[in-house]
């Protein structure tokens, strides 16, 4: 296999040198030429599937990129990768393997990239952990590659209102509060999700996807696009023949995802009031990129960033209306303007991302609500708070917009599970005032991490978001907003102190001084630690249980590896 182009990984095989390799013969039988050997072998990690309306869209785009890779002189391969719907699985034993997900499609993609040795790689996916899944392989392989996202859902309407997922959510709580009728329910439920699509607000899926804008690892603009409209298509098509070219120019994951990229895509979060889910997969993306960032890292960019987009699930408007507005690019021109953004960070195109917003304005039309200038910020800092306290020593996540104030001390309702929680709240159990604490929901103890949509809308809907704490060592869905404090480390089932909270303890939930603490001596945490013993692991055999050894804390991105 002489004379290789240098791109091309299979001419470091132990057949180099010979004129004809075995290895070509079942090549032959995919219908390969003689002159294809000379090509680069691109990947297509395709995440279709009739599974969920984030990923039954994914096969046009796969479509397309398959048939530019060839025009562009590359080789497609393609292999499947898996999902799980966040929403379907929600408030099921499913949920716990949502994020198992994230690591699942990670190592897929890595194997078929690795194990095939190809010479880049195209994602494409749409639901929440398909994006964080697909952005640590390509920092684990370090071949060159690019995501595709499969593009957001459209707002569903019922009564000329917008919809998404989430309002089917909070329509339960409202419904059983007696403060909705049959009639708007099910119109809710029936007309939430109208296409095909990712859940339309700024929950997980477009947030990973329009960070991925920032960090330099997607084409601007591509983020925001609908996945039923055609510019979805053209943009796969331009994705697949940028990757082409960054294989030729040897522009690798590692040369784009940096410490600096980074804090552009957690600046860019906080811009947009993305999702908590945003700190776990950031902290496992550069660990898989070996990149040198941590939990306080969030804490530091989040008090110089403001929330300058009025988007859901603490907003108004969805991502289509985002797009609309002069999307992700638009945004990150005022962030780069204000001196918030790295300009100096190579993207997938080899251009810089100053080089790639000069042709962004540098204001948004004044005729729109949805992003504001920075002088106009809906928060004067970002959202996502990192608290620490004797309830969490090692960090959690609590989201702070959309409430008067991030501040509450009350009663702990204890809960060891979701599903005594929800009945809880269904059953008007929890009263202004009370913090509930739902346990060993960690990564360790579900296991997975399981989120918490169901009873986090469940209090909304009941009319209790701004009055009831909510504190888990699990996750919440992107759509979760309220006094919510997740990922909780260390986590129950680990001996953290979260185990050893009792009913009616006081609990103080304070996002302006970062603090969560249990209001009870040490003397007292000492004895109880001193009586609390592990609980027996839930799972025994398959994913679940290798997710449970191996996972590493929420604080450390809950990664496998």
């Amino acid at each position: 296999m002489a004379d290789k182009p240098q791109y091309n990984r299979r001419s470091k095989n132990i057949t180099q040198g010979v004129s004809r390799s075995p290895n070509r013969s079942m090549y032959y039988a995919m219908g390969y030429q003689t002159e294809d050997f000379d090509k680069p072998m691109i990947g297509i990690a395709n995440g279709h599937s009739t599974i969920t309306p984030c990923n039954s869209g994914l096969q046009k785009l796969a479509d397309i990129a398959i048939s530019t890779i060839k025009e562009a002189g590359g080789n497609p391969q393609v292999f499947g990768t898996p999902t799980i719907s966040d929403g379907m699985s929600m408030g099921t034993e499913g949920m716990k393997y949502s994020l198992i997900s994230r690591e699942v499609i990670a190592d897929c993609i890595e194997t078929a990239v690795n194990g095939q040795w190809m010479d880049g790689c195209v994602v494409i996916g749409g639901c929440d952990k398909n994006m964080p899944g697909g952005m640590i392989a390509l920092a684990r392989t370090n071949v060159p590659g690019i995501y595709v996202y499969g593009g957001t859902i459209k707002p569903g309407n019922w009564k000329g209102k917008d919809l998404t997922i989430v309002s089917a959510f909070e329509a339960v709580g409202e419904f059983t509060a007696g403060r909705m009728s049959k009639e708007d329910f099910d119109g809710i439920e029936r007309n939430a999700c109208p296409s095909s699509g990712s859940c339309g607000g700024m929950y997980t899926a477009n947030t990973m996807s329009s960070s991925f804008e920032a960090l330099g690892m997607a084409l601007l603009y591509s983020s925001t696009m609908a996945n039923p409209d055609e510019e979805k298509t053209g943009s796969a098509a331009e994705s697949a023949r940028v990757l082409v070219e960054a294989v030729k120019a040897d522009l690798k994951p590692r040369d784009i995802i940096t410490r600096k990229s980074i804090e552009n895509a957690v600046a860019l979060i906080m811009a947009t009031g993305g999702s908590t889910n945003a700190v776990l997969h950031y902290l496992a993306i550069a660990h898989a990129a070996e990149v040198e960032w941590t939990i306080d890292d969030f804490e530091r960019v989040r008090q110089n960033v403001p929330v300058i987009c009025n988007l859901k699930p603490s907003g108004q408007y969805v991502a289509t209306d985002l797009h609309k507005a002069g999307g992700i690019p638009q945004v990150m021109k005022l962030l780069l303007n204000a001196g918030l953004l790295h300009g100096d960070c190579i993207t997938i195109t080899g251009r810089t991302m100053e080089e790639e917003l000069a042709n962004v304005p540098d204001a948004p039309n004044a005729d729109q609500d949805v992003i504001r200038p920075i002088d106009k910020a809906l928060y004067k800092q970002g959202h996502l708070a990192i608290l620490k306290g004797n309830l969490s020593p090692e960090g959690c996540v609590a989201k702070i917009t959309g409430l008067k104030n991030p501040v509450i001390t009350g009663p702990a309702r204890v809960f060891e599970d979701e599903y005594s929680a929800m009945d809880a709240i269904l059953g008007d159990q929890i009263k202004a005032g009370d913090v509930m604490v739902m346990r060993y929901l960690g990564p360790k103890g579900a296991p997975g991490m399981p989120e918490m949509l169901a009873p986090t809308s469940a209090i909304i809907g009941k009319g209790l978001g701004e009055s009831v704490g909510l504190v888990t060592d699990g996750r919440f869905s992107g759509g979760t907003w309220g006094m919510v404090v997740g990922h909780v480390a260390p986590e129950a089932f680990a001996g953290g102190t979260i185990a050893l909270v009792q009913e009616g303890d006081s609990i103080t939930i304070d996002a302006l001084q970062q603090l969560i603490q249990l209001n009870v001596p040490d003397e007292e945490i000492a004895r109880r630690r001193a009586n609390w013993k592990a609980p027996a692991p839930r799972y025994t055999r398959g994913v679940l249980a290798k997710f449970a050894a191996l996972t590493s804390s929420a604080s450390k991105g809950a990664v496998t590896g």
